[in-house]
Parts: C-alpha cells; structure tokens; sequence
C-alpha cells in the first residue's frame, strides 16, 4: 500500500468527500451571495464554507487541505475580509454616513442585485470567518499533534 493511500481516512469516507464537498462549497456561496434576501449571510455562509475545507483536512489529511489554503493562507484571506469590510463602511462616509447603502439606495425589495452594497459585505464577512474559523481548526489541530508528540 502507498504512503498516499495511508494517510487520511477510508476509501469510503474519501469518496463521500468528493462527492460532497463541491456541493457544500456552492451552498455556503449561494447562502452568502442570497443572504440579503433569505436567512443567512456572510457569517453563515463562511462557517459552511469553512466546513468544506474542514471536511477535506479530516478526509484526506493535512497536506491535501494545506496544498488549497495554508494556514499563512487563511490569515492572509482573513486580513483581507477585515479591510474589505472598513474600506465599504469607510467609502459611505464620502456620502455622509459610516456603513452608507452607496451603491443602490433605492432598490426593489426581493430583488438579488437590488441591496447595494450589503451582498459585498456578506462577502467580506464571509471571508473573514470562513478563513479564522478554518485558521483556528488548523490551529487546533498542530496544537494536538504538537501534545502528542510531547507525550
């Protein structure tokens, strides 16, 4: 048997994350980009995200997940859903009002493209959460094998 084929979990649990974890991806975006309109957001939406890179560290082990997003990675995109998040709210002042709805103040409720700039906020909640929550699970995870490695 390969080293590759040892590391991680079963056959079975491998292939279920294949199939899977594409799937729940595409719901944390769609829950971010409709959080406007349905129930969720940028922070529902970032906990799934990271769900799904959570889901492919415990299938097929470290170096899969970290080949995607490493842990300087996750603080990289953490740092850049903060700025992305003052840098709207800060724009609103150039109209007279922190967190101003600069982009379409007036739009047709239900409407996808109609909250301005609320779904760019999502985003960037999004980012923010979904890469912490995944930097403090890869956290977790060095801090365990670092007191395994003590014992």
């Amino acid at each position: 048997m390969s080293k590759e084929r040892e590391r991680g979990m079963s056959v079975i649990v491998k292939t279920v994350t294949r199939l899977t974890v594409g799937l729940i991806l595409l719901y944390g975006v769609y829950v971010v980009l409709h959080g406007h309109i349905t129930p969720g957001g940028g922070f529902a939406g970032g906990v799934i995200i990271a769900l799904s890179f959570i889901n492919l560290d415990l299938a097929f082990g470290k170096r899969v997940s970290s080949g995607i997003l490493s842990k300087e990675g996750t603080g990289v995109i953490e740092a850049m859903g903060a700025l992305l998040f003052l840098a709207l709210a800060l724009i609103g002042m150039k109209y007279g009002i922190f967190f101003k709805n600069f982009m379409h103040p007036d739009g047709e409720p239900g409407e996808l493209v109609s909250a301005g700039i609320i779904p760019l906020e999502n985003i960037a909640i999004a980012l923010k959460v979904g890469a912490g929550l995944f930097g403090i699970f890869l956290t977790l995870i060095a801090a365990q094998k670092f007191e395994a490695e003590k014992k």
